[in-house]
């Protein structure tokens, strides 16, 4: 497969990259890349909720009224969950964990399915290296590229310059080849890799399925 190739001024090359079969050619299973999306959001979710159960709520511990004679019916506290200011039965107490684990070979094998559904919005460039270490360089350069919207950089090796450069660039996600995760590929609108990253690519992603 091949995909539009750009140097690294962002000028448009004549000659097309070609993309490994191994990595962005395979088929693709709805069932992991489902499972993939699913455990991103459920991995980054936290337990912040918290509810009261009936020997933590404060007060209650008198009882209402005297066990018989009243004609109503007995209680022995304020508190129990029958009533509006009672505790609460069987709700979050903080110690959930929502994580979904998966294996080292689905993880690897989803994020190169992943890159096979959004093998179409794929562009190589030879390096991603703004001109400076500034936001408006980075804007700059991928509006040579013509991208918008969520775009993900794949890069060979991080440095001051390109982290400087997208930090405050919230679509712009970049990242080394073996921090590429399901969920930031799906969501792209443009994926950026560059010449030396495809090669780490096929090396981490190409034996898996």
């Amino acid at each position: 497969m091949k995909a539009p190739m750009y140097t690294k001024t962002g000028s448009k090359s004549t000659t097309q990259a070609t993309l490994d079969k191994s990595v962005f050619e395979l088929t693709i299973n709805p069932e992991l890349l489902s499972l993939a999306y699913r455990r991103a959001l459920a991995n980054k979710r936290t337990n912040n909720a918290k509810t009261l159960t009936r020997g933590l709520v404060a007060g209650g511990g008198k009882k209402p009224w005297r066990q018989k004679g009243t004609g109503r019916a007995r209680v022995g506290s304020s508190r129990t969950p029958l009533w509006r200011t009672g505790g609460i039965v069987f709700g979050p107490t903080g110690n959930e964990n929502y994580s979904i684990d998966m294996t080292k070979k689905m993880i690897r094998g989803s994020i190169a399915q992943a890159l096979s559904a959004q093998a179409d919005r794929v562009l190589v460039i030879e390096s991603f290296m703004p001109a400076q270490p500034k936001t408006s360089a980075a804007v700059d350069l991928l509006a040579k590229l013509e991208v918008e919207g969520r775009v993900l950089v794949v890069v060979a090796a991080m440095n001051d310059t390109i982290i400087r450069s997208v930090a405050n660039l919230p679509s712009v996600e970049a990242v080394t080849v073996q921090r590429v995760t399901t969920f930031d590929v799906l969501n792209a609108d443009a994926i950026i890799i560059e010449q030396p990253a495809l090669d780490g690519l096929k090396a981490w992603l190409g034996g898996e399925k």
